[in-house]
């Protein structure tokens, strides 16, 4: 019997899955119908790590912000996760404008949000000299930042793996069923059908919450998944502006944002479109052009020839503004985590300390381990000394050998990730953990090499190997011998 069934491994599920993991004597289980963790919404975003002014006073959304941006600092030092505090301006353009930043200032006092002030264009211009002159003044919030957010959820997992958190991978939950003082989880796998028996459930499953919902309860929410597209410009850009620049927002989020990531890249985006399709992640033409002419109200200095890549990804965006986070009214031991957008990276793991006292409440044992690891470190073999690198090569050759020339990022460095808690068995499963293929080629040179190194060290085959999700096989079979590549 499983004690906690946790559904979708977004920064939200792994959260929660770390925090339960302090606990002794309780077999947690996490299902993940993708490839990977956090390979849905909590890989497509900024990575703005949001100082809480925004929230309304009093709503759940204003109460984990906060309490989460307070915990992020610790947790990146903790699990080794690329963070920089670096604050976020809210610029004004006009006199309406200013209205609405005053506005922000005193919902951020309210909502309890330290080091927040209201400044003058002069002083804008001096913290920002490359965003356009015609600023009337900004909501300048230092509590703000920016983090690796896949990076989040992973390290997070991989700290819960540690601690003996199982995680099944291309699980997908096609049913639940409450028996008494258990749920019957039914999941699709590629082996078939099995249902497995839980005490608890934890609806993480982020777009799919709704869904998933509705197994057992009739959802208080409805979610309309809403795409937002995004570009990623090359390191030559990511020093234009230095804190997280955004418009003033509308009734359809926080707006066009300019900001330096924490890899030190530049992104631009998003905008926001309703979909029908919740895994619809294309990129249009139209909206990228809706994205560059909006940022360039607020900067017009970027270069988008240095564009290494546009993405898309899809948020939980419901019909009510407001979190959805506690238990439904048929039990107390099945908890939706469910209408998650923006700020729901930031406030995860304020959520996850909240759910697991729920489920406290409702009589899931929590002893705390005397033995439970806490922290992870990662070796980045550009950011180590001379000295460093000298060390880490002798005691083992492979960080000697360079992979991804763009970022980079060597072999010991590749192997380590396909090697770890949960382990990459994906190109880009690599690149989310050790940023090979991150940067300007994107992969064209590393992929190759990446590939051989993963079936090098898992014994799949070449062609079993895919780029991301299932379906994205790169290669199909060989080339039969006398064959020319013309005629393949």
């Amino acid at each position: 019997m499983i004690d906690v069934a946790i559904i979708g491994t977004g920064v939200c599920g792994a959260a929660v899955a770390r925090e339960l993991s302090k606990y002794r004597d309780l077999q947690i289980v996490c299902l993940e119908k993708d490839t990977d963790v956090a390979n849905g919404t909590s890989k497509a975003n900024s990575g703005i790590v949001h100082a809480g002014y925004d929230p309304k006073p009093g709503t759940l959304m204003a109460k984990y912000n906060v309490k989460g941006n307070a915990m992020i600092r610790q947790l990146a030092k903790d699990l080794d996760i690329p963070y920089r505090q670096n604050g976020s301006l809210v610029v004004a353009f006009d006199d309406e404008d200013m209205k609405t930043v005053q506005a922000l200032y005193q919902r951020g006092l309210e909502n309890g949000v330290p080091d927040l002030s209201v400044i003058d264009a002069q002083e804008v211009r001096r913290l920002e000299p490359n965003i356009n002159p015609d600023i009337k003044g900004a909501l300048y919030a230092k509590s703000a930042g920016v983090i690796s957010p896949w990076e989040l959820a992973i390290a997070q997992m991989e700290v819960a793996v540690q601690n003996g958190v199982e995680v099944r991978l291309e699980t997908e939950v096609t049913g639940i069923s409450l028996c008494g003082d258990h749920f019957e989880v039914t999941v699709k796998t590629n082996q078939g059908t099995e249902v497995l028996e839980t005490k608890f459930v934890v609806n993480a499953a982020g777009v799919h919450s709704e869904e998933v919902c509705s197994y057992i309860s009739k959802p208080n929410f409805h979610i309309v998944p809403n795409k937002g597209q995004y570009y990623l410009l090359d390191k030559t850009q990511g020093a234009l502006v230095e804190r997280v620049i955004f418009q003033c927002p509308s009734k359809v989020g926080k707006g066009v944002l300019v900001s330096p990531t924490a890899h030190g890249n530049l992104i631009v985006g998003p905008d926001a479109v309703d979909v029908n399709n919740a895994e619809d992640v294309s990129t249009t033409a139209q909206q990228l052009a809706f994205v560059r002419n909006t940022a360039a109200r607020t900067c017009d200095k970027i270069n988008y020839r240095e564009s290494i890549r546009n993405f898309a990804g899809v948020r939980a965006q419901g019909t009510v503004d407001e979190f959805i986070v506690g238990t439904v009214p048929e039990t107390d031991r099945f908890i939706n985590i469910a209408n998650i957008k923006s700020p729901g990276l930031t406030s995860s793991p304020a959520i996850a300390v909240d759910v697991v006292s729920m489920m406290g409440e409702a009589g899931l044992p929590l002893k705390e381990k005397d033995d439970y690891v806490k922290t992870r470190q990662i070796v980045r073999f550009r950011e180590l000394d001379e000295a460093g690198k000298q060390r880490i090569i002798e005691k083992d050759p492979r960080y000697g050998r360079v992979i991804c020339r763009c970022e980079t990022i060597t072999e010991g460095e590749i192997v380590a990730a396909i090697h770890a808690p949960i382990g990459a068995r994906t190109v880009d499963g690599v690149k989310r953990r050790c940023n090979a293929g991150m940067g300007r080629c994107q992969g064209g040179f590393c992929s190759p090499r990446v590939l051989d190194i993963i079936c090098r060290e898992t014994g799949l085959k070449p062609e079993e190997i895919r780029k991301d999700k299932a379906g994205s096989n790169i290669l199909i079979g060989q080339t039969p011998k006398g064959q020319d590549k013309a005629s393949v």
